[in-house]
């Protein structure tokens, strides 16, 4: 790899906005001792504060509950039952977020921990109250630390690896990058500890079956996720506008070492998650209903702004929040879609208001917005 590519790879992180961090057991937990490798976590903290530091927004997915719990309850090594690893992710998962807190507090950042299943990113109504959950986490300034919740999940709901977890927060979260922290420094063609010819592949520009074919099994005995992990998880990343990092991370600083050029394989999307999110929106095929705007509401959404209950004159259909819509032009066109924050019953009772009265309408405090800007997507240009 040329010192220009190595300073092309750096850049994908360094202009990243939101940036999702994955990081694996073999990495938190030392092998032998079953033990927290907290110097290596100081160094990771000490990464993540110098990105807060250039208001770049952090999020943390992190396996190592159940390596640590089941040291605390002597479970033995190897394959464990899916009740022996739901207890000791019990154990482990206090003993992790108390750490996380801890070493992220030292550089006065705050600590959320979030607990997601397989139904918390596939439900339409989970999967909205947990992207708002991490949105707000992160307007406020904080750092969401993610785990699969491995104490209620059975094993037919089940991500089973925190990889594809990873690029499903990514996606949720609008990323512009997800990290896979690994014990493995990127893709190979074969398994380079068994194959001494393996080469490898810096730059992945499109998944294709030979590159799925690439992938081999688990490098250690305490992660569930192996390179085939990854590849589906570029597979979700690439799709939603995210770039993804597979890069070492066993040595000290590994988000500096990546910043600096390190060796690591890179997967490139097509698209920026914004334009790959309006691009699902316009596609709808047939949107659950329709609101009616004013020609207020025309300008404005022309404008580039958010849809706001006072523009809306009315809805047709029904539909509940999360559901794709038709905005409609005071003359019945449509010409926007977007994604609302309210069902056709609330949006009934809070159109024509003020985004203040929005709580006395319905007893609850929304939104501010119908559609929210990020969520809509402008189908032609009204006069």
């Amino acid at each position: 790899m040329t010192l220009a590519d190595r300073k092309a790879n750096a850049r994908r992180l360094l202009d990243a906005k939101r940036i999702v961090v994955k990081i694996g057991s073999a990495l938190l937990v030392d092998a032998q001792m079953g033990r927290l490798n907290r110097t290596w976590l100081e160094s990771l903290a000490a990464d993540v504060a110098r990105m807060r530091k250039r208001s770049q927004e952090v999020i943390l997915v992190s396996s190592g509950a159940i390596a640590l719990g089941r040291r605390h309850l002597g479970l033995s090594r190897g394959k464990l039952k899916l009740e022996e690893s739901q207890a000791a992710a019990a154990v482990g998962q206090i003993r992790l977020a108390h750490a996380y807190k801890e070493l992220l507090e030292h550089h006065d950042i705050a600590v959320a921990q979030i607990l997601l299943t397989l139904g918390d990113t596939e439900q339409r109504r989970r999967y909205l109250n947990a992207r708002g959950t991490i949105n707000t986490l992160l307007s406020l300034g904080a750092v969401p630390v993610i785990n699969e919740n491995d104490t209620v999940a059975t094993a037919e709901i089940r991500y089973g690896d925190n990889d594809r977890l990873a690029a499903r927060v990514a996606q949720m979260a609008g990323a512009d990058c997800l990290v896979l922290l690994s014990d493995i420094d990127g893709l190979y063609t074969a398994n380079p500890a068994l194959d001494p010819d393996a080469q490898f592949i810096a730059k992945v520009l499109e998944i294709t079956p030979e590159i799925e074919a690439m992938a081999g099994g688990s490098g250690s005995d305490m992660g569930s996720g192996g390179m085939q992990t990854k590849i589906a998880a570029g597979k979700i990343a690439v799709g939603a506008g995210c770039y993804m990092c597979i890069a070492k991370g066993a040595h000290s600083h590994p988000l500096k070492a990546i910043e600096e050029g390190g060796r690591c394989t890179w997967f490139v999307p097509h698209s920026t998650p914004v334009a790959t999110r309006k691009q699902w929106i316009a596609g709808a095929l047939r949107p659950a209903g329709a609101i009616g705007v004013d020609a207020g509401a025309v300008s404005a959404l022309m404008s580039g702004k958010s849809l706001l209950p006072a523009g809306v004159t009315g809805t047709i259909g029904r539909f509940e929040r999360g559901d794709t819509v038709s905005v409609l032009a005071p003359d019945g066109t449509e010409f926007a879609r977007g994604i609302s924050a309210y069902s056709d019953s609330d949006a009934a009772r809070i159109m024509g208001r003020k985004s203040l009265d929005i709580e006395a309408a319905l007893g609850f405090r929304g939104r501010d917005e119908m559609i929210h800007r990020d969520d809509l997507v402008l189908l032609k240009t009204l006069p």
